[in-house]
């Protein structure tokens, strides 16, 4: 569905620089919608030895000539550390130089370190590394971007997990992460409302993504098994019996940032193929 009361407004979408992944399913239905779409992600070279690597800045900008060529509309692509207030500030700075109002926040960056691991196993280096770019991050950039939607109706959805609510096995730390998320998004959603600014989050279970597949190789490993046989596992845990596709999450944001939505602040959305069902 395309959500005519989105066009020209301008949406910021952190972790979109690559097409494998939510964010770009995000930024790409945003614009079909007619959004101004700023593309934000870490910009940087691959590491050595990195089992996901990170889009490059030449990348992002691919992406950003892409999406105002196709749907003809305002694009630009921003490499920000999402753990670095410094580098969240030159980002702002970058995005007042080409627009003058964002309409539009999706703190949907994330990432797991340390894992598969048990709680008396866990490396504090990468415990606090991954509670930091899953939750503090959230918190770094709406303090930053929300300055910014001041004066107009604005939404705020945060991407957590359903790992937020159903605790998953050897990776805590994501799931106290994302379970953060979700009080985070009800406290801004408290604090924001009276200005007009609506925050609710996504809680994405099983979605056909790299970070998925990278889980998935993870656990075939740790359980001497294969890829597909930890999928197959995995379907039979989600009542509609498949993984879902990125799109279907995108689906729900843009509704969650139009006006479709105008009467609901505050919520964790599971979208998981009934997975997590709650009273």
């Amino acid at each position: 569905m395309i959500y005519k009361d989105l066009k020209g407004k301008t949406a910021i979408v952190t972790g979109a620089g690559k097409k494998t992944g939510i964010g770009y399913a995000i930024a790409e239905k945003l614009a079909a919608c007619g959004c101004n779409v700023i593309i934000a992600d870490l910009g940087k070279a691959p590491t050595p030895g990195e089992s996901l690597k990170s889009p490059t800045s030449e990348e992002m900008d691919a992406i950003a000539v892409e999406l105002a060529g196709t749907y003809s509309v305002k694009t630009l692509a921003v490499a920000v550390d999402i753990t670095d207030n410094k580098a969240i500030g030159a980002m702002i700075a970058t995005i007042k130089g080409a627009f003058d109002h964002i309409d539009i926040l999706c703190n949907n960056a994330g990432a797991s370190f340390g894992v598969p691991n048990t709680v008396l196993g866990y490396d504090e280096a990468a415990w606090i590394k991954t509670i930091d770019v899953n939750l503090f991050s959230v918190f770094r950039i709406s303090r930053a971007v929300i300055p910014l939607m001041a004066g107009k109706p604005a939404a705020i959805i945060n991407t957590a997990s359903r790992a937020g609510k159903v605790p998953p096995i050897f990776n805590s730390a994501y799931a106290v992460a994302k379970a953060g998320v979700i009080m985070l998004t009800k406290t801004m959603a408290k604090e924001l409302g009276g200005a007009g600014i609506r925050v609710n989050a996504i809680c994405p279970g099983q979605i056909a993504t790299d970070l998925e597949k990278w889980r998935f190789g993870l656990e075939a490993s740790f359980f001497s098994t294969t890829i597909e046989e930890r999928e197959k596992e995995m379907c039979k845990t989600i009542p509609l019996g498949y993984i879902g596709p990125p799109r279907e999450v995108a689906d729900l944001v843009a509704f969650l940032a139009s006006e479709s939505s105008r009467y609901i602040t505050g919520q964790a959305i599971n979208i998981d193929g009934g997975q997590c069902m709650e009273l």
